[in-house]
């Protein structure tokens, strides 16, 4: 999302000419799933089958999927997919039975993560997980005021989608919610823009709860350097009562290629910590990992449940992911791949690029005209890119930041690939 609300890469009607057969499914989807919804691409894609990093339309044409970070270890992958039939086909059911399968994955994951992270608490979705965040930091610290960035995303729930300023004006941002600038070089500004935000909910007789952050800046334009940008904000607003919550649903489990964890990198460690989207691979299974002390007094006070999250299927297809992970090294080909297909784009030295940021397989491509940043340049280049074969979008408070992340298991091949495409692309959108 734009700051202004609007939707990046969304398909507009009377913008492509469509098939007969794509106008009539545009029209039935119109009809019954109402307004709301929306469309990626400029001329939109029927997509029948995923496999790995690629997607196959109806029309027998693949796509090179540059974007998409819920299949994080590949569309389909045979091991995830193995273990979600073999479990449905004996149980599915909740966490209010005993099983040895959701301790042994719980064990697991909160191995991944620092010595002060002991529990987990499963959701079905990443924005679930944040509106559980939210309650047990207010719960925690007594304050009632959040801070997060100019253009931040958390989720759709009540709660958070009033910290999630990309959603535009149309979705009201929180009485006690303040915005700061995403980070950029050593963190100083970020940090003393936090105390400011500190200082304006003081001013409203608020204490702040918690900072929450995206640990990739995924919607605000991609930000990941320098490492420990992020020390200076946290230690503001646990100086000023609150907590660090990490919000991993973009960075987690292994996609910065230098852990399984994009807070890792600044030597910090979060009260709670988010994770989503790629946890199932597709299968809706997310959680909140946390410190005891977090969750001590809401425990005593309160019960938590959701009836379908942590369930034995789920977390067979999370247990799978991990599984993938480890047995097929995708943090280090996150890494080793990341760092190549980051210098490829580099070279190309188009005139309409910016600055190039990222880390691992997570990168971000600032579009420019004459220094000003143009997002409807980078909306050319999505779209092109997309009649070339590849699937990215575009993120950033003005849409000019194009937004690539691929699943873990892209090669060097693919880099290869993709950089020639978008070379192409750029020169055919300067002519």
């Amino acid at each position: 999302m734009k700051s202004d609300g609007t939707m990046v890469n969304a398909f507009v009607a009377g913008q492509a000419q469509l098939s007969a057969e794509e106008t009539r499914m545009v029209e039935r989807r119109q009809k019954l799933l109402g307004p709301a919804y929306r469309l990626f691409y400029q001329h939109p894609l029927h997509i029948v089958q995923g496999q790995d990093v690629w997607l196959h339309a109806a029309d027998g044409r693949k796509y090179l999927d540059a974007y998409n970070n819920v299949a994080s270890v590949g569309h389909c992958h045979p091991h995830v997919v193995a273990a979600i039939a073999k479990q449905a086909a004996i149980l599915s059911t909740n966490t209010r039975y005993l099983g040895d399968a959701i301790l042994d994955y719980a064990e697991r994951l909160i191995a991944t993560m620092p010595d002060a992270l002991q529990h987990v608490m499963f959701t079905c979705t990443g924005s679930e997980a944040n509106d559980l965040a939210v309650r047990l930091s207010r719960d925690f610290t007594g304050n009632e005021g959040f801070i997060v960035t100019n253009n931040a995303y958390h989720g759709v729930t009540d709660a958070v989608s009033a910290m999630s300023p990309s959603l535009g004006p149309g979705v009201p941002l929180g009485k006690n919610v303040r915005t700061v600038p995403a980070p950029f070089g050593d963190g100083s500004a970020f940090a003393a823009g936090v105390e400011a935000a500190i200082a304006d909910l003081a001013r409203a007789g608020v204490k702040p709860a918690a900072l929450m952050v995206d640990t990739i800046f995924s919607s605000d334009g991609v930000f990941a350097d320098p490492a420990g940008f992020l020390t200076g904000a946290v230690e503001a607003v646990r100086r000023a009562g609150g907590v660090f919550i990490a919000d991993e649903v973009q960075a987690g489990f292994g996609r910065t290629g230098d852990g399984m964890w994009g807070f890792m990198r600044h030597g910090l460690v979060p009260e709670l910590v988010s994770l989503g989207k790629p946890m199932g691979n597709g299968y809706p299974v997310a959680g909140l990992v946390m410190q005891p002390k977090i969750v001590a007094g809401f425990g005593a006070r309160a019960r938590y449940f959701n009836t379908f999250g942590g369930n034995s299927v789920a977390i067979a297809a999370a247990s799978a992911v991990l599984d993938v992970i480890e047995n097929q090294g995708l943090i280090e080909n996150a890494r080793q791949v990341g760092a190549y297909f980051l210098e490829g784009i580099k070279s190309l030295g188009a005139p309409q690029m910016g600055e190039v940021r990222g880390k691992g397989l997570f990168v971000g491509v600032d579009i420019v005209r004459d220094g000003v940043d143009d997002g409807a340049q980078a909306q050319r280049i999505v779209n092109g890119l997309r009649d070339a074969g590849i699937l990215i979008s575009a993120t950033g408070p003005r849409g000019h930041s194009l937004k690539i992340r691929p699943p873990l298991t892209f090669t060097a091949q693919h880099a290869e690939l993709f950089v020639s495409q978008l070379g192409k692309v750029m020169r055919n959108t300067l002519a």
